[in-house]
């Protein structure tokens, strides 16, 4: 049996076998910080594109005379979906900020990782399906002759349904992402291999 060290110089003991601090390498925090700081920008492509397909699906009013996009239930959707995706998206982008600029994430780590991974997942999936009807009413009207007696009309939700799959596109690829801290997580115990 080892007997304990004794104390150099007046120094503390704090080497002890029992207390291992961890090691921080400058260059893992970097690359994280700019892992994070991806994730931050497709956030805020996302949130960009899915405000600009609710907006445009908002404004989209004509006369009395033209079709409106409230009588149609599957641009409800779109305005539904998109709105919800921007509404996460700018939660989303506040936790990201906080665990840039704080270093640890806004629930705990576990939480975070599978909140963040989970509703990414779900919220892709929602755009995907209002986009894909949007699609199909549009084009439905296109072959019933609405189009021709409103062109604006259904050129502004062509351009609505665009965006929609735009956002479509960047949550997507932030859940790739989110879903490489989740495997990291299970594998290493950290949301990032260090």
């Amino acid at each position: 049996m080892r007997s304990p060290q004794p104390l150099r110089n007046g120094g503390d003991n704090s080497c002890s076998p029992s207390h291992n601090p961890r090691f921080h390498s400058t260059v893992a925090e970097h690359k994280l910080r700019r892992f994070n700081s991806l994730i931050l920008v497709f956030r805020l492509v996302s949130f960009s594109f899915s405000l600009a397909s609710s907006v445009f699906v908002l404004t989209n009013t004509r006369g009395s005379d033209s079709p409106h996009w409230y009588h149609y239930d599957t641009f409800r959707f779109v305005l539904a979906a998109n709105a919800i995706v921007a509404v996460y998206s700018v939660f989303e982008m506040g936790a990201s900020v906080w665990e840039i600029s704080r270093g640890v994430t806004l629930f705990p780590e576990v939480l975070q990782i599978w909140f963040d991974f989970g509703h990414d997942q779900v919220f892709a999936y929602l755009l995907l399906s209002a986009n894909a009807a949007g699609t199909t009413m549009a084009r439905t009207l296109k072959e019933m002759d609405t189009c021709r007696a409103s062109n604006a009309f259904c050129v502004q939700m062509d351009i609505a349904i665009a965006l929609g799959y735009a956002a479509f596109v960047f949550l997507g690829l932030t859940s790739l992402l989110t879903g490489f801290r989740v495997v990291c997580f299970i594998i290493n115990g950290s949301r990032f291999h260090l």
